[in-house]
């Protein structure tokens, strides 16, 4: 019987209100309302009440000036106009009444049962209803910068570091370097810490090995409390082969949750393979991605392997062109690629501010374009070409053979409306057996030539140099977004490799060494301030949110490059022993452009030296004026 009234009041909620979603959010209907152009809608329900009155603020509370209409079943609505400006009538943070005549003659004064903000007075006793309605109110960022953190490795102890160490000491020092987004590695369960957190064996589980779940929501909510968003890493392109404590033939069949051997199993990654077309297993993942939005309050998803996902080839042994067939035919799978369609659909139907990220090397088209077009609904894509080519140049190129164009076009190279998140380099190449930028730069002069209170040596001068205009200039032209792998910031020494019986089960090099920071007698610290100035110069003049760049210069002989955005102009001199003066450079907007201090790469800097006649110094020179500074279009 119980079933059947359930039953009874879901159809009445589907039939009277378009179902149980809309009916719960009637907080965007009643209370107060601005419309779209700017006039204000009361709604309240006050089914015994003669009368309805809004007083406030706004109209010097006059007690009968803006009487509400009554409506069917209770309800009573009010439409202000907006004033003479185009401005909203009640001005935000201003005091609000509603006034209740009563069927006996009595009048009340009531705060709206949907008010969203109250406060009362140091030595009043009753709140009082304030209107919040901000002019610009919080929206999810629209310049993403973001901090990839592995929370195991955060710590400059030799050990597995925690959530709550994560918490205290490692969330202030993303807050002060200026990223507004992390994206949190290896935080569902997996048997094999060296995996990097890919080889998932629980999927609801936040991994036990860091703390309890009340942590990881404890480290969540602080972050929030900064005002920055935090991603999870999910893994739904591959599983763990275990059987004892993972997904592996649960039901003793060598499919269940995936497909049967060949096509269940990656042969690179050893690892077995999702079944998108089984009806059970979309319960699962979506089931699961739920999960951590509504469990933990993370708002939203790096996507990995998504390449492995839309092909059935996974990428392995397939070059990407860019030729359209690449894309559309018998290689793609169809079931993975609706699967991802799918959860892209219910993260931003549900979750309006939720914000997914695709890891995928092929450049598939449509991806960051809404399912409604035909696309996925990626918000953004990973540029996964730039890191590599920084990498290629340190490798194999001289200074002086270095190919602007080449540079520039890999930097540029995107679908115009695709949103991709820039970065220089990729937590892949901080493993063992790679190096990252500053180690490919300075090598093993990091180990005892990075001291303030030495000379500084050729090597080290280029290599800090270089390290610091290779990541503004991929910050600048190379997205809609940008990316920083934990340490990377100040130039990490060494490499990331976990405890594995390759290295006696070590935890030395498993670790951020943070403490190198904590001294200003090293150069390490040089490298974290001009990382911080950089994102804070970003959050002032918004150039990731910005169109795309206008390049105005890639000179090969010089290896000058210029570039407009933002307002900003950009100034890069590559060259390793030439210097210009009286430079000319060509700007979209004419004007007048004066210089900006905001980020110093060769100290010391005189802000006198400025404007008409552009100055610009080589990479190698540590002089006044820096040819990765930029100018402010006023």
């Amino acid at each position: 019987e119980q079933v059947q009234l359930l039953q009874k009041q879901l159809f009445q909620l589907e039939e009277t209100e378009g179902g149980f979603d809309r009916f719960t959010r009637s907080y965007k209907t009643f209370g107060v309302q601005r419309q779209p152009d700017d006039s204000l809608f009361f709604t309240e329900w006050a089914p015994a009440a003669e009368a309805l009155f809004l007083t406030g603020d706004f109209n010097e509370w006059n007690k009968f000036s803006h009487p509400y209409t009554k409506k069917e079943f209770g309800k009573w609505e009010l439409v202000l106009p907006p004033k003479h400006d185009g401005t909203p009538a009640v001005d935000h943070k201003t005091k609000l009444k509603v006034v209740v005549h009563t069927k006996k003659g009595d009048r009340l004064y009531r705060i709206s049962p949907w008010a969203k903000y109250v406060t009362r007075e140091e030595k009043a006793v009753v709140y009082d209803w304030v209107h919040w309605d901000p002019p610009q109110p919080y929206t999810k960022p629209t310049s993403l910068r973001i901090y990839e953190a592995h929370v195991g490795i955060a710590s400059s102890e030799a050990n597995v570091a925690s959530y709550a160490n994560f918490t205290i000491n490692v969330l202030p020092r993303i807050k002060e370097l200026g990223y507004n987004c992390i994206q949190l590695m290896a935080i569902m369960e997996h048997a094999y810490y060296a995996s990097f957190g890919y080889q998932v064996t629980s999927y609801f589980a936040a991994s036990s090995r860091f703390g309890t779940p009340e942590e990881l929501k404890q480290l969540i909510d602080a972050a929030h409390s900064m005002g920055i968003v935090v991603l999870l890493d999910v893994v739904h392109s591959h599983a763990s082969k275990n059987t004892e404590d993972g997904l592996n033939c649960f039901d003793g069949s060598d499919s269940c949750f995936f497909h049967s051997p060949p096509r269940g199993e990656h042969s690179l990654w050893g690892s077995r393979l999702f079944n998108y077309g089984s009806w059970e297993v979309l319960r699962f993942l979506l089931s699961n991605l739920r999960w951590w939005m509504e469990e933990y309050c993370f708002d939203g998803f790096r996507f990995d392997g998504v390449t492995s996902m839309l092909y059935h080839h996974h990428g392995i042994g397939s070059g990407f062109s860019g030729d359209y067939s690449e894309y559309f035919g018998l290689q793609v799978d169809e079931d993975s690629l609706v699967y991802l369609m799918l959860a892209n659909h219910i993260l931003h139907t549900l979750y309006p501010d939720c914000i997914t990220v695709a890891e995928d090397v092929s450049g598939m088209p449509a991806l960051c374009r809404g399912v409604e077009e035909g696309g996925l609904g990626f918000d953004y894509r990973l540029a996964m070409a730039i890191p590599d080519k920084w990498i290629q140049i340190l490798k194999e190129l001289k200074d002086e053979d270095w190919d602007i164009g080449d540079i520039i076009h890999t930097l540029t190279n995107r679908r115009y409306g695709e949103k991709c998140i820039a970065y220089a380099e990729s937590h892949d190449q901080a493993l063992v057996g790679d190096k990252s930028l500053a180690f490919w730069l300075m090598d093993k002069e990091m180990y005892t030539n990075m001291s303030s209170q030495i000379p500084m040596t050729a090597i080290i001068d280029r290599g800090m140099q270089l390290h610091k205009m290779i990541r503004l200039l991929t910050h600048g032209l190379g997205g809609e977004g940008y990316l920083n792998f934990i340490g990377n910031e100040f130039g990490h020494p060494e490499w990331l490799d976990f405890p594995r019986e390759g290295n006696n089960q070590s935890y030395h090099y498993a670790r951020r060494q943070f403490n190198l920071l904590d001294t200003d007698q090293l150069r390490y610290y040089q490298l974290y301030a001009f990382d911080r100035d950089m994102n804070r110069a970003e959050e002032e003049y918004g150039w990731l949110a910005a169109p795309p760049a206008f390049v105005s210069a890639k000179h090969e002989e010089d290896k000058v490059i210029v570039f407009d955005r933002g307002h900003v102009v950009f100034i890069f001199n590559f060259h390793p022993s030439k210097s210009f003066q009286d430079y000319r450079v060509a700007v979209e907007a004419p004007g007048k452009y004066p210089f900006r201090p905001r980020l110093s790469l060769f100290p010391p800097f005189r802000s006198s030296d400025i404007v008409s006649t552009v100055h610009t110094r080589s990479a190698s020179q540590r002089n006044d004026v820096c040819v990765s500074h930029f100018f402010h279009t006023t």
